[in-house]
């Protein structure tokens, strides 16, 4: 009987020294719940440099003028606060507009009677939290604020969601997700449509060419991203100068990004195939750099990996580690600082903190709960399988982590002692909110089969 010689084992090449350094940290990175940890940690940092002795320097920082100028034709100067608020958050909202229209078109969102729980539920989540602060504010010059306690932090929420473990069900995964990104759409919503002043129509109109011509190179089948990425920055510019907030131009922006591939996976399959048969012939001499031909074959296997992509699928990619572990951990340790003391202390009475904290603690679980049992009461929507009520509850308490969003908002709504108040609200609703909704999670629900 003839022996079968098997092919020599490949063994993985020992790491470089920067890979052992680098290891621990991507790890960490790859985690669901490391988001919501680093922007926890830039909060609390925020909040102690806020009120050490050296809290005068951070108010300082973010004052700081930054002018970035090209003779006549472009001038920008804003403090580094609204540089980040402005232009690091469209960025932000550039990832969130790419993730709604991912959603829309094959996600949990593209099916109606599949979305309806979660645009119910999120609707829920927005309405009843403005309405409780509407009514501890109205008649009041505060009540500009009632948009401030209608937002989901995804990244917060999904972090708890995540430390449950086995506990959380993929479907509540599926759930909160959904849930979160129509929150956001109509968190923008409410920017675009309520927090705008002193709109200039001619400066809008410019910002939408910039938009038509983006959606234009869309139509034309154009995959280049630095194109787009041209167009979009005039888009913003001329949105920074409307009146209207430029992160509106990011979600804009996001809906002109092609969603569909060149090729298809059967016939990218085929080709690479193709190519590597090339680049497995064999050479005269091995040497430590690649033969002309072998670098050809690799050179096709990336350009074919790139038509295989869509461009917002690889743009969401990109953008994702960056907007999670910069972006917003910048905004966070920018705009969490509040000064907790001061010569008068603070106004526990201010219907500004009790409006936003209650808003959230209170209004996102009952909101989202009561919509959500009408939505499956008149057969709009059904339960996903493995999940109750008792999910839908918990849930909620994690929706009313507000964090980024409502700070942002926040901050568009208010100035002064409003702003801290409304600062307080948030970071004292959100937390309450998420130790209640992990606890009631953690407490209440069982480790699902096969993921302990």
């Amino acid at each position: 009987m003839m022996a079968v010689t098997r092919p020599p084992k490949l063994q993985p090449l020992p790491p470089l020294p920067i890979e052992r350094f680098v290891k621990p940290f991507a790890t960490f990175a790859k985690q669901a719940s490391a988001g919501g940890i680093v922007l926890l940690a830039c909060a609390i940092i925020a909040l102690v440099w806020a009120n050490s002795p050296l809290g005068d320097s951070y108010f300082r920082l973010w004052a700081t003028p930054v002018e970035v100028r090209f003779g006549d034709l472009l001038a920008i100067d804003k403090p580094l606060l609204l540089w980040i608020n402005d232009g690091l958050m469209a960025i932000f909202f550039f990832l969130v507009g790419m993730e709604i229209k991912r959603e829309l078109l094959v996600g949990e969102l593209s099916a109606p009677r599949k979305a309806l729980l979660s645009m119910a539920a999120a609707v829920g989540g927005m309405v009843v939290p403005a309405l409780i602060y509407a009514a501890l504010n109205w008649g009041t010059p505060a009540i500009r604020g009632w948009g401030v306690p209608m937002a989901t932090d995804i990244a917060f929420a999904l972090g708890a969601l995540a430390l449950l473990g086995a506990r959380a069900p993929l479907a509540l995964k599926v759930f909160l997700t959904a849930l979160a990104i129509v929150d956001d759409l109509g968190a923008v919503l409410v920017i675009a449509l309520f927090y705008t002043e002193n709109l200039k129509l001619g400066a809008l109109l410019y910002s939408f060419l910039f938009w038509g011509g983006m959606l234009l190179l869309n139509r034309l089948g154009v995959r280049n991203t630095l194109l787009y990425f041209i167009l979009g920055l005039g888009m913003w510019f001329f949105m920074l100068k409307s009146g209207v907030h430029a992160t509106v131009a990011g979600v804009l922006g996001a809906f002109a990004i092609p969603v569909r591939s060149r090729i298809d996976p059967e016939l990218f399959l085929a080709r690479v195939r193709e190519y590597l048969n090339r680049f497995d012939q064999p050479v005269a001499e091995p040497t430590i750099i690649l033969s002309p031909d072998q670098q050809s074959a690799v050179e096709a296997i990336e350009r074919e990996a790139l038509r295989v992509q869509s461009p917002l699928q690889r743009l969401e990619h990109k953008l994702h580690y960056f907007v999670a572990f910069f972006v917003m951990p910048i905004f966070a340790l920018a705009n969490a600082g509040v000064v907790l003391g001061g010569e008068n202390g603070i106004n526990w009475t201010s219907r500004v903190i009790w409006g936003v904290a209650l808003g959230l603690l209170l209004g996102k679980p009952l909101g989202i709960t009561l919509f959500s049992w009408w939505a499956v009461k008149l057969g709009l929507a059904q339960l996903p399988q493995g999940i109750n009520f008792v999910h839908i509850v918990g849930v909620g308490f994690l929706a009313g982590i507000g964090f980024t969003m409502a700070l942002f908002i926040g901050g568009l709504a208010f100035s002064g002692d409003e702003l801290n108040y409304a600062k307080l609200g948030i970071l004292s609703g959100s937390t309450m909110a998420g130790v209640i909704g992990f606890t009631m999670l953690r407490l209440w629900t069982k480790p699902q089969p096969g993921l302990e």
